[in-house]
């Protein structure tokens, strides 16, 4: 796969069927994120599809998904009703939560270096998928929420400094790939200072080009 067409079309997908991941496609997405930029490896990737673990996991999801909106003070209720991108977007959120028990491949990345060198590898693991055809989505909310409960459950060592970062639920999509809506380049961007011409504009998207 072009890797313009993997940057392009890479979207969170929170809609996935319950079938498993074959072990050679789960090996190639490894291999992939661990090759990601990094200048010290001290991070640890689990992958879980464990039905025991992923039903405790997913009770977690769904009260750690609550009290997000909670805290945050949405109305999820009211939210689910509406026909805007936050709105369509809240919909899958939930529909994830309410089936998080079914996903067929987990990906938990860990740091004891404070986080920012996963992040590249989690999101090579999701390019990774992409071109394996399988969709993903990256989450925070049970590191944000559950930390301990989740580490508890995973055996994660205690007292060694590892941190859990992010959460990419795997599995083949329910829906098509395709090109995410976005606000142009050139309306978020600037060179120079921040009001700065940026020199360019971007009216619609570069690929296909």
């Amino acid at each position: 796969m072009d890797i313009y067409e993997a940057l392009y079309t890479t979207r969170a997908m929170r809609r996935l069927k319950p079938d498993s991941i074959p072990h050679d496609v789960q090996a190639r997405i490894l291999d992939a994120a661990i090759r990601a930029p990094h200048t010290d490896e001290q991070w640890r990737f689990l992958l879980v599809d464990d039905r025991e673990i992923m039903a405790q996991l997913g009770k977690l999801y769904r009260q750690a998904s609550e009290r997000m909106f909670v805290e945050f003070g949405i109305d999820l209720d009211e939210l689910l009703k509406t026909d805007t991108t936050h709105g369509r977007a809240a919909r899958s959120a939930v529909h994830l939560a309410r089936h998080f028990d079914d996903v067929p491949l987990l990906l938990i990345g860990f740091s004891r270096t404070g986080g920012s060198g996963i992040y590249p590898a989690l999101w090579s693991a999701m390019l990774a998928a992409r071109a394996e055809g399988v969709g993903s989505t990256m989450t925070t909310i049970l590191a944000s929420f559950s930390q301990d409960e989740v580490s508890d459950i995973l055996g994660v060592p205690k007292d060694a400094g590892w941190t859990m970062h992010g959460v990419i639920p795997m599995g083949y999509p329910q829906g098509r790939w395709g090109l995410a809506v976005r606000t142009p380049a050139h309306e978020v961007a600037a060179r120079n200072s921040w009001h700065g011409d940026l020199g360019f504009t971007v009216p619609e998207p570069l690929w296909p080009g």
